[in-house]
């Protein structure tokens, strides 16, 4: 069970929930996974080609998966990623 914590601004899109459970063996499985319970919450995550937003930052423990092997990026049971969307303004 990999755990995905959600950010508020989200929230509304996987019914209010602050973590979603998920089967999943890496960062791309869990977010179908996550597609799959919440239909329409991949599309904010991820562009028409699958690929991480670049307005949003995942992270699988404390690195970021751009970081790591990106969508591809392993996770063993236990894993939590996070989801963090960037921030603007001045």
């Amino acid at each position: 069970m990999v755990v995905i914590k959600i950010p508020a601004s989200l929230r509304k899109f996987v019914g209010g929930n602050e973590r979603v459970d998920v089967d999943a063996a890496n960062v791309r499985e869990a977010i179908d996974a996550l597609e799959g319970a919440h239909p329409g919450v991949k599309a904010k995550l991820c562009d028409d080609a699958g690929n991480v937003r670049r307005f949003i930052n995942i992270y699988a423990g404390d690195e970021d998966i751009r970081f790591l092997e990106n969508m591809d990026t392993a996770l063993d049971a236990g894993s939590e990623l996070q989801i963090i969307p960037a921030i603007a303004g001045g």
